[in-house]
């Protein structure tokens, strides 16, 4: 038989029910750092290989995420922008710290360091990275991510990886293209202006010197950045030769820093719980 309900049975269904959302919301746990990383690790297609590169360098696996940027390079300025986006999970291609391991022993009394440093623990920031296996996946989005960008996609070559074959066009002319579809004040060449360039590889980051030496059927090569006495001196002296070879140097943080991009639209994937934006950490040169 139903009974009716009294007016002080009626006021208090109010209260019960705010006490039963509160109960709820206390039991719900947000996500954390390394729950994150081990979202990446199942959906990267490929063996996770450990090593102390893929690690966190700030923060730690329990740290609470209230949303994640991607970005190339973790500089100050970039870990800023995502405190201030409301971001505190930072996944960087490359180094926070300034060394390969990002070990800061050595700056333990270096003021901007210690600045960084105070800022990521004041804004319970995780930082962590993610290189060694990002490039593992293939195709590598740090590639992919250039090559879109530059408009190089639809040229890829069928029987060489990183090799693009264009239509004919002046160095000077693919140069300025390159720098006007990245947005920068400048880029570096090596190679006769007017020389006619077809067949063009990518070696996106720190390309190694011999990759003036592994595609002898390009005309030009787009890097990221190279020592000045190897493959910059290779491709200069090439030219002394007589051979036309071009190289276009856009900077490490620029040549990587679209990958992050495409990493942070996979990341939306399967990382629904927190927004996702990529922070691109931009060219740190001017011209005067």
């Amino acid at each position: 038989m139903n009974r009716a309900i009294s007016r002080r049975e009626f006021a208090a269904v109010p209260a019960l029910l705010v006490g039963a959302a509160a109960s709820a919301f206390g039991q719900r746990t947000l996500l954390t750092a390394g729950e994150v990383v081990e979202r990446i690790k199942a959906n990267l297609g490929v063996p996770w290989r450990g090593g102390s590169t893929d690690t966190f360098k700030a923060g730690d696996v329990d740290t609470p995420v209230t949303g994640i940027a991607t970005t190339v390079m973790s500089t100050f300025d970039v870990i800023k922008r995502a405190a201030a986006a409301g971001k505190n999970m930072v996944i960087t291609h490359e180094p926070t710290f300034w060394l390969g391991n990002d070990d800061g022993q050595g700056f333990a009394k270096d003021v901007v360091y210690q600045d960084k440093l105070r800022f990521i623990r004041d804004h319970n920031m995780a930082i962590w990275r993610f290189h060694d296996h990002l490039h593992a996946r293939q195709p590598d989005m740090s590639a992919v991510g250039l090559a879109d960008a530059i408009g190089w996609s639809k040229y890829l070559s069928t029987d060489q990886p990183r090799v693009y074959v264009l239509p004919r066009v002046r160095l000077r002319d693919l140069a300025k293209d390159i720098e006007r579809r990245l947005r920068l004040p400048a880029i570096r060449v090596i190679g006769d202006p007017q020389a006619l360039v077809s067949r063009g590889a990518l070696m996106q980051g720190t390309a190694p010197f011999h990759a003036a030496t592994v595609f002898p059927n390009v005309d030009v090569i787009v890097a990221g950045e190279q020592r000045e006495w190897e493959g910059v001196e290779y491709v200069f002296d090439a030219n002394t030769a007589g051979q036309q070879k071009g190289l276009i140097l856009i900077g490490h943080w620029v040549s990587e820093d679209q990958g992050m991009r495409l990493c942070a639209d996979w990341l939306r994937s399967f990382v629904t719980d927190v927004p996702v934006e990529w922070i691109p950490a931009g060219d740190p040169f001017w011209r005067p």
